[in-house]
């Protein structure tokens, strides 16, 4: 398995080299799951657009292949992924679990929706961060943001 970049750095901070990120981000999944035990349910609609972040989640993890990382920082093998949900989306996997857990919550409850936002706004920073490495790794990533939104 390859190793990222970053993490060959000596004294690297765990949120430098990207454990920190996802650290947080298993605590804001485990958060969301657990407010779907508490508070009352919504809508069974909600089914619609957790589906739907299934299905585009697949599809990013099918066009990313080995180039798939939960780190900020790419893998020293990865190349820059234009095809698939990737050619009109530049995160369509934060995009998915958005979808994915902000429907569930719909179905579940309400703090999940709420919990959903802070995890939507804190997978805004992570992708700012993962830009900046996107961007120094590969020097046709800033033509890609240009033409692709989020």
């Amino acid at each position: 398995m390859s190793r990222q970049k970053a993490s060959t750095t000596p004294g690297s901070s765990r949120w430098a080299r990207g454990e920190g990120w996802v650290a947080a981000q298993l605590v804001l999944f485990a958060l969301i799951v657990a407010s779907w035990f508490v508070g009352p349910d919504l809508s069974a609609l909600g089914l619609i657009p957790a589906t739907l972040g299934v299905v585009l989640g697949a599809w990013a993890l099918r066009a990313l292949g080995s180039s798939m990382t939960a780190m900020p920082v790419p893998k020293d093998d990865a190349r820059l992924v234009q095809e698939g949900p990737y050619r009109h989306l530049r995160h369509p996997i934060y995009v998915a679990g958005t979808l994915f857990f902000g429907g569930l919550s719909l179905v579940f409850s309400v703090y999940g929706l709420v919990l959903t936002a802070v995890l939507a706004l804190f997978w805004i920073a992570k992708a700012r961060k993962e830009e900046r490495h996107l961007g120094e790794r590969f020097p046709e990533y800033a033509d890609y943001r240009r033409r692709t939104p989020f």
